[in-house]
């Protein structure tokens, strides 16, 4: 069960951060595969996030499933609102998706990098 802590935490910190990734380590050194690669696609996009490392915490671990009703980590949230998993961003990113939420959210990335993703997985 989560805490009503760990729920008040997680609002407040997406509320107060235009990106956030609820990961499973950090993003210079994530833990596992899944966050890894969101990790990797925001780093080589450039774009300021905090990263929230859901392995030190077992209640954000858990609370930030209970918020999202999302069964999975990593979890991308930008501008308050949750964008999906590492499926999703990866198929957002590959489609352009991705540039046009932080275009529409204006969140600054690298839109030259986001062209090289795509062209290298064309």
């Amino acid at each position: 069960m989560t805490t009503a802590t760990a729920l008040d935490q997680i609002r407040d910190t997406i509320g107060k951060n235009d990106v956030v990734l609820y990961m499973k380590g950090t993003k210079a050194m994530p833990q596992c595969g899944f966050s890894s690669r969101v990790a990797g696609v925001l780093n080589y996009l450039g774009v300021d996030y905090v990263d929230v490392d859901v392995l030190s915490d077992a209640d954000i671990r858990q609370g930030i499933k209970d918020f999202s009703d999302w069964p999975t980590i990593p979890q991308l949230y930008v501008k308050g609102e949750f964008v999906g998993g590492c499926d999703i961003v990866t198929e957002m990113t590959l489609s352009g998706e991705l540039d046009q939420l932080f275009d529409q959210k204006g969140v600054g990335y690298n839109k030259g990098a986001a062209e090289k993703i795509r062209e290298a997985n064309a």
